[in-house]
């Protein structure tokens, strides 16, 4: 019997009710499908049952990727690699549809990596279902004006149209986490701000949300030296906190910022 490995962040998806929603969430039949983290394969069963084209799955553990090989054989494309130090860029020709089990220790780095790699003039996903704890998932599709509004919503919601499928209790899985779990629907944009340099918007976030209670005249001084021409074409209140400038303002603020450093 396998264990969960909790240096990797393994909790393995048991519930097979939670399993088949989840693969049910979009058609697959005929579909190119990428998995990440499949574990002991459970959900790529269920992946398997709706007949799709092809299925590719990448897993870190080699353990797991023995079993994978007896269990699905020739069925699936496995890739005993860290997602980490893969160009998904280069995975596929077409489009994929991913499902993934995140590890809970680098969920945040695997969608922040994915989005500011992505190829605006070909994007190599049609959706991504993912799963991630509660509280990360709630930051991803937090707004402006909430408490959990940051650095991951903006940048989620940058490329990418977030919504949440539904939250998943503990128990589903094996071993059990603390706390529960919840699957985000990720579709890419169509149109949005592009950046010639993504690390812009990282760059201004983390320095805005460094002191997030605190009013954005600081950080707004440290990038822009009071530009007061930028404060009027964005219309900004610098008596604002970090978590009252709506996603916009902060696109709009990394394109400024680009500009200058250019």
């Amino acid at each position: 019997m396998i264990k969960a490995k909790k240096s990797l962040g393994q909790n393995f998806l048991i519930d097979r009710n939670i399993i088949d929603k989840i693969t049910s969430i979009v058609e697959i039949k005929n579909k190119s499908i990428l998995e990440v983290g499949p574990g002991t394969g459970n959900l790529t069963s269920s992946i398997l049952k709706r007949n799709p084209k092809k299925i590719l799955v990448v897993e870190k553990d080699d353990q797991l990727v023995k079993k994978l090989e007896e269990s699905f054989s020739k069925k699936i494309t496995i890739i005993n690699k860290d997602i980490l130090n893969l160009n998904e860029n280069l995975l596929s020709q077409e489009e994929l549809i991913v499902f993934g089990n995140l590890p809970y220790n680098v969920s945040t780095e695997i969608l922040c990596k994915w989005i500011l790699n992505l190829n605006d003039n070909k994007i190599w996903f049609k959706s991504l279902i993912l799963m991630f704890q509660k509280e990360v998932a709630d930051r991803i599709i937090s707004n402006f004006n909430t408490s959990d509004y940051g650095r991951l919503s903006i940048l989620a919601n940058w490329k990418l149209n977030v919504k949440k499928v539904f939250d998943i209790k503990p128990n589903c899985f094996s071993p059990k986490p603390k706390i529960d779990s919840t699957l985000l629907f990720f579709t890419p944009k169509k149109n949005f701000l592009k950046l010639k340099n993504p690390l812009a918007l990282e760059k201004i976030t983390r320095i805005f949300f460094s002191h997030r209670r605190k009013m954005i005249k600081k950080p707004f001084k440290q990038l822009f030296s009071n530009n007061s021409n930028l404060i009027n074409e964005l219309n900004i209140n610098l008596n604002l906190r970090p978590q009252n400038l709506s996603f916009e303002t902060y696109y709009k603020l990394a394109h400024e910022y680009e500009k200058l450093i250019s």
